[in-house]
């Protein structure tokens, strides 16, 4: 999923950061504001993760993430 879908939808994303990676506070995510580099740089000070290391994990959970937009279903005609 592209960046700018969840930063768009942040408070609908920021649930799912918050399950993966737990120690990050509700005013920490808040805080975040849908901003991938300061989500990196968050998720690396609360855990103790070099600059890497958390931007691979931020990029794996990002990849795990689905358009939470409803389907349309078309009819057969």
């Amino acid at each position: 999923m592209i960046w700018e879908r969840i930063r768009a939808n942040w408070n609908q994303y920021k649930v799912k950061a918050k399950e993966q990676w737990g120690k990050l506070s509700e005013e920490q995510l808040h805080n975040i504001q849908g901003n991938r580099d300061h989500l990196a740089s968050r998720i690396g000070q609360v855990y103790g993760l070099s600059k890497e290391e958390a931007e691979k994990q931020l990029t794996s959970w990002q990849a795990l993430q689905t358009d939470r937009e409803p389907a349309v279903f078309r009819r057969s005609t």
